[in-house]
């Protein structure tokens, strides 16, 4: 059998994840607009934290398509949150929100470029220890920084994006989201996903293939990055406050992670679906069960791990 045999073919296309997501795209436009009553600045608000773990974890569904378990997302996110929040500060009265937003994205890209360049002989979990820890090295730097700047580990205060207008700020998420998906998509159809693929499989197979590893990779982590650094420039716009132990949690690379593996691995409409689907499941738990909600939770996920290895989007698929 030739190396070549070894990339997997397209997939067969099912019908029903598109229709599901042709309404969730309805729903999410209309959102804001639904008859919640006294639960409506709460119901979008919840709406705005879906559509940003959902841009999060498809940044990290993009990484994942070259084979690298990152655990980094979390710096990512936090250089951008922390990025726009200095640059708002500290920058220049000419330069607007969007503006700020953009430079914030490509700090994170760029740092992640460099941790692509110090890991491209990394994998498994190797390369897994290398982005959490280039993560907590990020996290210690941004606490050690003088108070007067950054805040220090007591966090700093950020203007809010769009005036704090919760309605403009969920749209303004819903058009973020929309550009993950649409980059999502243009790696799907183009020779990206050939050449990730490739690489997925492994450095020797990539080689046979004529698959040059480097470039793609690093590819891979600008695009992934720079979706992450907005994520992050959402959170920080929308809690008007972030603080190092939060936004550089490992639990924001987790809920990642997760949120991707629930939906479906290398797939574009999988982790914006488990956003959607999980979101609704915690705060229906939080409801019913406030005090052990985490761990039922946590079950559900393990679960769907186990026997539901293609996620959601594996649902009536044949083997």
């Amino acid at each position: 059998m030739s190396a070549a045999t070894n990339v997997p073919a397209p997939k067969r296309r099912t019908w029903w994840p598109w229709v599901l997501g042709g309404l969730l795209a309805v729903l999410a436009v209309l959102f804001p607009l639904l008859p919640f009553g006294p639960r409506a600045e709460f119901a979008t608000q919840t709406a705005i934290f879906t559509l940003i773990i959902a841009t999060l974890a498809l940044s990290w569904d993009l990484l994942a398509r070259t084979g690298q378990l990152s655990l980094a997302h979390a710096a990512f996110y936090g250089i951008g949150a922390y990025t726009f929040a200095l640059l708002a500060k500290y920058g220049p009265a000419w330069m607007t929100w969007p503006v700020e937003m953009l430079l914030a994205a490509l700090v994170a890209a760029l740092f992640s470029l460099l941790l692509g360049m110090a890991t491209l002989r990394l994998s498994g979990m190797y390369f897994a220890i290398a982005t959490l820890a280039f993560s907590e090295v990020v996290k210690t730097v941004i606490q050690n920084l003088p108070e007067s700047i950054a805040g220090g580990a007591n966090g700093m205060l950020v203007e809010p994006l769009l005036g704090g207008q919760t309605r403009a700020q969920y749209y303004l998420a819903l058009g973020v989201l929309l550009l993950a998906v649409l980059t999502s998509l243009w790696v799907r159809a183009s020779r990206l996903h050939y050449a990730f693929t490739a690489i997925r499989q492994g450095e020797e197979v990539a080689r046979v293939l004529g698959v040059a590893s480097t470039p793609y990779k690093l590819l891979a982590f600008f695009l992934s990055s720079f979706l992450a650094g907005l994520a992050g420039v959402l959170y920080a716009g929308k809690t008007f406050f972030i603080i190092p132990t939060d936004t550089f949690s490992l639990s924001v690379s987790v809920t990642a992670l997760t949120t991707a593996i629930f939906g479906g691995l290398y797939t574009t409409l999988g982790p914006v679906i488990a956003a959607a689907v999980l979101t609704v499941i915690e705060e229906l738990l939080k409801l019913r069960i406030p005090n052990g909600y985490l761990v039922v939770y946590g079950l559900i996920l393990i679960l769907t791990i186990l026997f539901l290895p293609r996620g959601l989007m594996g649902l009536g698929r044949k083997k």
